[in-house]
């Protein structure tokens, strides 16, 4: 039996430089650095991934990295920000954290959410919202439980007390509101609150994700450095996802084949309103217990890729240590 998808599983972001990119993600954010590899359908462009302390889905951010993009513009139908639990005690050293390494913050509201709005490097909008202690634990769905990495910064700033926990969830605009709103109520979105220029979705159970589809009126926007790519949610399985694709053309979504991600499967779905969706399979970890203490250092190639690992690392651009 088909069952609703539990949560976010990743947010992928269009980026720029990749050196910049692992300094304020893994350096001034404090993430682990979990995998090196390439975008499988470009190889000569770098896949990055960052997360919590295990690789756990639902806490992991990753970017394709293309140094002479064109920056986005923000728009519609576009994911206009990716936000990130902390615990609601934590955004005090988060205002001054950022502040002190020359972010521009403003403080946000939502839906009674209280938390930071800023940009990284490449202007990709992210938020921290602060969250009670409850919930900003159940990021693994079988331990029920985070793990904060406190390694991240070459200094140790960033204590466990104040680690990022994981993905809270994304704000989006759509061409056609209501056509998104119907795949979200597909996935298994209820809505929970509305004002009159956003309408909060959320994911009872599991992580709780929240999507806020945005109704305010928009331009048109453009995809580029600094855009959010696609927001994936979890399924259970390949059985599960198999099942989704068939449930999705057979309403006529814009759905891919299934896809081999080496570390899970996936497919990916583009409404009528232009919001582009991934299903992700859950299989924790990324190899990172495999490739620890560094599981980033090394540039990690699916097996169809690997006969072709001198001809990629020689075209892909430079990447260095901060």
């Amino acid at each position: 039996m088909l069952s609703d998808t539990l949560g976010v599983h990743h947010v992928s972001v269009v980026a720029g430089d990749p050196t910049e990119n692992r300094r304020f993600y893994a350096e001034t954010l404090g993430l682990r650095f979990l995998l090196r590899t390439v975008n499988f359908e470009e190889p000569f462009v770098y896949h990055l991934y960052y997360g919590d302390e295990r690789g756990t889905p639902g806490s992991v951010l990753t970017f394709f990295t293309y140094p002479r993009e064109d920056p986005g513009r923000i728009g519609k139908p576009d994911i206009t920000t990716a936000a990130l639990r902390v615990p609601a005690d934590s955004i005090a050293f988060w205002h001054d954290r950022l502040a002190d390494r020359g972010v521009a913050v403003e403080p946000t509201e939502r839906f009674g959410d209280s938390g930071l709005a800023f940009e990284d490097p490449d202007g990709t909008s992210l938020e921290l919202v602060g969250v009670p202690d409850g919930e900003a634990a159940p990021i693994d769905l079988d331990a029920g439980a985070d793990h904060p990495w406190t390694g991240g910064s070459a200094d140790g700033s960033v204590p466990a007390e104040h680690a990022i926990r994981g993905v809270r969830g994304v704000s989006v605009r759509s061409a056609d509101p209501y056509v998104t709103a119907s795949l979200l109520d597909t996935f298994g979105f209820e809505i929970v609150a509305e004002r009159d220029d956003a309408v909060r979705y959320r994911l009872p159970g599991g992580r709780e994700s929240v999507v806020d589809l945005l109704t305010d009126d928009a331009e048109y926007g453009k995809e580029g450095r600094g855009s959010i790519h696609h927001v994936a949610l979890t399924v259970e399985d390949g059985d599960q996802l198999r099942e989704w694709r068939e449930l999705l053309d057979e309403r006529d979504f814009d759905v891919s084949r299934v896809k081999d991600r080496h570390f899970f499967e996936s497919l990916y779905v583009r409404d009528g309103g232009g919001v582009l969706f991934e299903l992700a399979t859950e299989r924790p970890g990324l190899g990172v217990a495999e490739r620890d203490p560094d599981p980033g250092g090394d540039l990690v190639l699916p097996p169809w890729l690997a006969d072709d690992r001198e001809m990629i690392e020689g075209q892909l651009p430079p990447f260095d240590d901060w």
